[in-house]
């Protein structure tokens, strides 16, 4: 599904909603499955609850459309919901902060699959930024690739996914 201001894609996944959520709770985990080729490392601790964060080192050379160089942003969760929801602001250097969501909701299947929808939300970022015109900044395809590398990667074991 995509709006004016939201995105949204669904893939059944062969894994558990525990195992999935172990790895978006870890920062090195957006790194593994991230598709647009910005998120280059990160630095924290898994996180718990809303309101933790983490810190993500950045690169926008692969989008190709703003040089930015190299830069950090802090991923901030604003929802948290053990195995079945977690989401995200991104707070940068720019001012004002731009204020777009990231998330995944996760349904359980049968027989300890997953259900696990991606969805990117510009509906309440700051006016200058919505006067830009440069949103959506990821696509549905990236999107989607992501999910695609996300059951690859849960499927082959990754660390924190396999020990919880």
């Amino acid at each position: 599904m995509t709006t004016d201001e939201r995105i949204e894609v669904t893939r059944p996944l062969s894994t558990s909603p525990a195992e999935v959520f172990a790895l978006l709770c870890d920062p090195q985990g957006h790194v593994a499955i991230d598709a647009s080729g910005m998120l280059q490392s990160a630095e924290g601790d898994p996180v718990e609850a809303v309101g933790d964060s983490f810190v993500v080192h950045m690169d926008r050379e692969s989008l190709g459309d703003f040089d930015l160089g190299k830069y950090d942003v802090t991923v901030t969760i604003c929802a948290f919901e053990a195995d079945r929801e977690i989401a995200w602001k991104v707070l940068g250097r720019v001012r004002p902060q731009i204020g777009h969501v990231y998330g995944y909701r996760i349904e359980p299947g049968d027989d300890g699959t997953s259900l696990v929808t991606s969805y990117y939300d510009w509906s309440d970022i700051a006016p200058e930024w919505r006067d830009a015109g440069i949103f959506p900044v990821i696509s549905e395809s990236n999107l989607k690739a992501t999910l695609g590398i996300l059951d690859r990667t849960v499927r082959r074991g990754y660390p924190l996914a396999a020990a919880r």
